[in-house]
């Protein structure tokens, strides 16, 4: 699978910048030059140079050191989220497809209710509610996309549970969760597994958005949103303290929407497009 993916230059683009941001948030103790939260009042707000590779903040904390662990945040943030919601949304996608009837319109007309809201409203409002923290940005990211893991796996249980293997199954006495889980679930994961991969894009954007508006992770844990905040103040003064953050942002989103646009053409060629 991976060779399939380098093959294709696009996708290689999505590994490599992928991989990169994997790597700052897995070593970030070993790639950062300073303490990302140790204040230097000598050197507030200092341009790039060869002591501060992205300068300083209104602090003196290093930029750079900032970006590499707000990395392992947005990383964090996002593999929860998705893993989260992909886990609760298969599952009652499936089990709503499966049962139909009254399970499938109660299941699905919460789905409903969830999916009528823009996305980054819903986030903003669990948020406020529950209070800023991590733990309640990636609750808040989960429960936003459910919907969209509920609605495939559900699509995909209502073809799958028709099909003669699974008749088969029922036939030699197979109880319903080992059709469910045993039979059916393994055979409609690819399309639940492309949108995850397209879905990581949105968990950062996302989690950086909540963090700009102080209502993701607090500081002084560096994040790419927060410290996107803390520059609005200084952009005439200091712009790379917004350049180098937004940089990171765009890089790491650019790399999972070029990756799921990958796996999606290796594992579901039906949705490919020619050429």
């Amino acid at each position: 699978m991976l060779v399939k993916l380098l093959a294709d230059r696009r996708s290689a683009a999505g590994v490599a910048l992928v991989g990169l941001a994997v790597v700052m948030a897995l070593a970030a103790p070993l790639l950062a030059t300073h303490d990302p939260n140790n204040p230097d009042f000598i050197a507030i707000l200092a341009p790039p140079s060869g002591e501060h590779f992205f300068g300083t903040d209104d602090l003196g904390r290093d930029t750079f050191s900032r970006i590499v662990y707000g990395a392992r945040t947005s990383i964090l943030v996002g593999v929860l989220s998705v893993f989260a919601a992909f886990i609760l949304g298969t599952v009652a996608g499936l089990v709503a497809g499966f049962f139909g009837k009254w399970v499938d319109a109660l299941i699905m007309r919460v789905m409903d209710v969830i999916f009528a809201f823009p996305s980054i409203l819903l986030a903003l409002a669990i948020t406020a509610v529950l209070g800023p923290s991590l733990t309640n940005a990636v609750l808040a990211i989960a429960v936003v996309n459910l919907p969209v893991f509920a609605r495939i796996a559900r699509a995909q249980t209502m073809v799958v549970a028709r099909l003669d293997f699974v008749e088969a199954s029922r036939a030699l006495g197979a109880g319903t969760p080992r059709i469910l889980f045993r039979t059916i679930l393994p055979n409609i994961l690819t399309p639940v597994i492309v949108q995850g991969s397209l879905l990581f894009a949105a968990a950062i954007i996302t989690e950086s958005y909540l963090s700009f508006l102080g209502l993701g992770v607090q500081p002084p844990t560096p994040t790419w949103g927060n410290m996107l905040r803390n520059a609005i103040g200084f952009l005439d003064l200091a712009p790379w303290l917004a350049c180098f953050p937004g940089l990171a942002i765009f890089l790491t989103v650019l790399g999972f929407n070029l990756l799921g646009d990958g796996l999606r053409d290796r594992l579901d060629p039906r949705d490919a497009s020619p050429g």
